[in-house]
């Protein structure tokens, strides 16, 4: 009895000390990615658009940043991925929020779920430990979406 209940607290102590699923990710591929794909509304340094929790005069928000100064790093990286993958409105409306008006785009056409995830890796990489800590927490031990 007390062997199995060392040998359950020993695996319950490695999932919390194992590697966000992101880290292992090509930051440097994702990088690349994000300056071609994201960066133009995102911004260079993730600083996201002005007044970006505001909507414009046709109820759209503004591209949030990716930065620390933004919310990207309150969300679970499913949420994330389908949201880049989907656009936001469709990940939205599969998560039952009807009728959001999103200016997020598809990029299931034009990324692969690969690049995705490692642009999502790169924005991750940019975060203070601290921030990387509190997303890290917001995922269960295997949160990283299946490449599919």
């Amino acid at each position: 009895m007390k062997t199995a209940l060392v040998l359950a607290l020993c695996v319950a102590g490695s999932a919390a000390l194992a590697e966000h699923d992101l880290a292992g990710r090509d930051q440097e591929n994702g990088q690349r990615l994000y300056a071609t794909h994201c960066a133009s509304c995102h911004g260079a340094t993730l600083e996201g658009q002005a007044d970006w929790q505001n909507p414009d005069e046709t109820g759209v928000l503004p591209a949030p940043p990716h930065d620390e100064s933004g919310h990207t790093w309150h969300h679970d990286t499913t949420l994330l991925f389908d949201y880049t993958r989907l656009g936001g409105a469709e990940a939205l409306a599969a998560m039952g929020v009807a009728g959001f008006v999103s200016g997020m785009p598809s990029f299931a056409g034009t990324l692969s779920d690969t690049d995705i995830l490692d642009i999502l890796g790169y924005i991750w990489s940019t975060w203070p430990q601290h921030i990387q800590d509190i997303q890290s927490d917001r995922n269960g031990p295997h949160n990283e979406p299946a490449t599919r």
